[in-house]
């Protein structure tokens, strides 16, 4: 590594000169010729700073950790880390991430390993909503779970999630207002807190306009994926009463809610809308018709997260109790919704 010895050494000065330039400290001190001399010497050479031994110096890192269960891998997910690191990035921090993989061995060394890097605060994300057991973190370090909830409710951490609640009804509201009365939900349990906060969208929804809550018109999948819609959609599209209507858990299922209407001769959304939850990139808005479909707020849940460390880090927060933020799920309106067919 180039260092300010060798720069000093090329331009025959002190190191202590060279460091002045280099800082920016040298207006009046250094004579400017030499200044200029050791500056283009410093970018011939190719120095680089030792951001890292700067920053323990000054006892700041700028630095903020985060480990993710599965994200980085994850597509749609990904807009997380992306809202996180500009966010971070445009207050003059780095983000440093691991991802586990969904190892939950690689937690603590993942933990260890930010830690020993000095970072400043810790973020911790997972792929989806749930409650998550964090490590153990000393308590200087600031920590917000990202699209989770701490298991432990005395846990210090603040935390960002999505309103699962208010998306789902605001995607039944709008099935609703299409005038569909008879309105199905393909649930999927192994998702057990969005599965349950969901399905409480669905029926705040049906509630808020008078209509009765059929519990046989809730249907569930085994998984979120596409194929896993096959059994759930026969059970809601092969009843001679079958819904006008689906609210589909995720966005995959809604594609394998299409591809059974169309093997049963039925037209989305002419004879069946649907709507899902995602708005999961190249499956709601490659879809035909398009789905309409509630956003997960990916990309404003990560900002969030990076932006309250930081408040923590700065002290604007220090001292605050621990904040749980619902992020509005905003509904996308495309071409999957229709009046249900005994209306036109």
């Amino acid at each position: 590594m180039l260092t300010l010895r060798d720069i000093a050494g090329h331009v025959g000065v002190s190191i202590s000169t060279v460091s002045l330039v280099l800082n920016d400290r040298d207006e009046g001190r250094v004579n400017a010729d030499t200044a200029a001399r050791i500056r283009r010497t410093a970018s011939e050479l190719g120095y680089v700073p030792n951001q890292l031994a700067r920053s323990l110096k000054k006892g700041q890192t700028h630095t903020i950790g985060l480990v993710s269960d599965r994200v980085a891998t994850v597509p749609f997910s990904g807009h997380m880390l992306a809202g996180a690191q500009q966010a971070a990035w445009d207050e003059g921090y780095l983000l440093l991430l691991i991802d586990t993989a969904g190892n939950d061995e690689l937690q603590r060394p993942a933990v260890r390993s930010l830690l020993q890097r000095n970072i400043e605060a810790l973020v911790f994300a997972t792929t989806y909503h749930r409650l998550v057991d964090l490590p153990e973190v000393p308590r200087s370090v600031p920590v917000v779970v990202l699209d989770g909830r701490p298991s432990d409710p005395a846990s210090r951490a603040d935390f960002v999630v999505p309103d699962e609640a208010a998306g789902a009804r605001a995607g039944v509201a709008r099935l609703v207002a299409a005038g569909h009365r008879r309105i199905g939900f393909c649930t999927v349990p192994s998702y057990p807190v969005a599965a349950r906060l969901r399905r409480q969208g669905y029926e705040e929804a049906l509630r808020a306009a008078g209509l009765p809550l059929d519990p046989t018109l809730v249907a569930a999948a085994e998984d979120a994926n596409t194929r896993a819609a096959d059994a759930p959609a026969a059970r809601l599209l092969d009843r001679p009463d079958r819904p006008t209507a689906v609210f589909c858990f995720g966005d995959q299922i809604a594609m394998g809610f299409y591809q059974a209407a169309r093997a049963r001769g039925l037209d989305v959304p002419r004879d069946l809308s649907v709507v899902g939850f995602d708005n999961q990139e190249y499956v709601a808005d490659a879809l035909s018709p398009g789905l309409t479909t509630v956003q997960l707020p990916h990309g404003a849940m990560g900002a969030w997260a990076a932006h309250r460390a930081l408040r923590r880090i700065t002290g604007e927060a220090a001292d605050a109790p621990p904040e749980g933020h619902l992020m509005p799920c905003p509904l996308v309106e495309r071409d999957s919704v229709a009046p249900p067919p005994d209306t036109r």
